[in-house]
C-alpha cells in the first residue's frame, strides 16, 4: 500500500471551508424553500427536472439517476407530491415495469411559484458572493473533480447553456 499523503495546513482548511459551505448553502437552500413554498428542496428538485424533461415527463429511474437519489427516496417524495397533485404516476403502456413520473399544471404552478425566492437565494449566498473570475473558476473546478468522480461521463449532466461540454 502507498504511503498516505496526509493534507498540509492549506488543503485541510480548504477542504473543511468547503465541506462547511456545501453544508451550509444545502440548509439555506431547504429553508428558503419550506418557509416560502412549504417544499423541501429535495421536492424542488424533483419538479424541476420534471419542468425540463421532455413532455414534462421521466421515467423514475431516470429521475432517481438524474437526482442522484435512491430509488426508496424517490418513492417515498413521489408519493407525497403526487398526494399533493404536484405529480402523477403511471405504468409506460405495453410496459408494466417501467414507471413514467409526469409533472402536473399543479405541480408546475407550485415550481412557478417557488422559482423566483429560490433563484433570489441561489444569487444571494453563492454567485452574489463571487465575482465573474470566481464563478468562471469554480465552474472549471467542478468540471475537474468531475472528472475524477465520473471519468466516463456516466452521470447525466445538467444542460449546457453555452453548449460547451454538453453530454445529450
Amino acid at each position: 500500500m502507498a504511503e498516505t499523503r496526509w493534507l498540509d495546513d492549506g488543503e485541510q482548511q480548504a477542504w473543511r471551508a468547503f465541506l462547511m459551505a456545501v453544508n451550509l448553502l444545502d440548509g439555506a437552500l431547504d429553508r428558503q424553500l419550506r418557509h416560502d413554498s412549504g417544499l423541501p428542496h429535495a421536492y424542488y428538485q424533483i419538479l424541476a427536472m420534471l419542468s425540463e424533461a421532455p413532455k414534462r415527463e421521466l421515467t423514475m429511474t431516470a429521475l432517481a439517476r438524474l437526482l442522484r437519489s435512491s430509488p426508496s427516496r424517490l418513492s417515498h417524495a413521489a408519493a407525497r407530491l403526487e398526494g399533493e397533485g404536484m405529480i402523477r404516476r403511471f405504468k409506460r403502456p405495453g410496459d408494466r415495469r417501467t414507471t413514467i413520473v409526469e409533472l402536473t399544471p399543479a405541480g408546475l404552478k407550485v415550481l412557478e411559484a417557488a422559482a423566483p425566492g429560490h433563484v433570489h437565494e441561489v444569487r444571494r449566498v453563492l454567485f452574489d458572493t463571487l465575482s465573474r473570475e470566481q464563478v468562471a473558476q469554480l465552474r472549471e473546478i467542478s468540471e475537474s473533480m468531475l472528472s475524477v468522480l465520473d471519468p466516463q461521463g456516466e452521470e447525466p449532466r445538467y444542460p449546457d447553456p453555452d453548449g460547451i461540454g454538453s453530454q445529450d
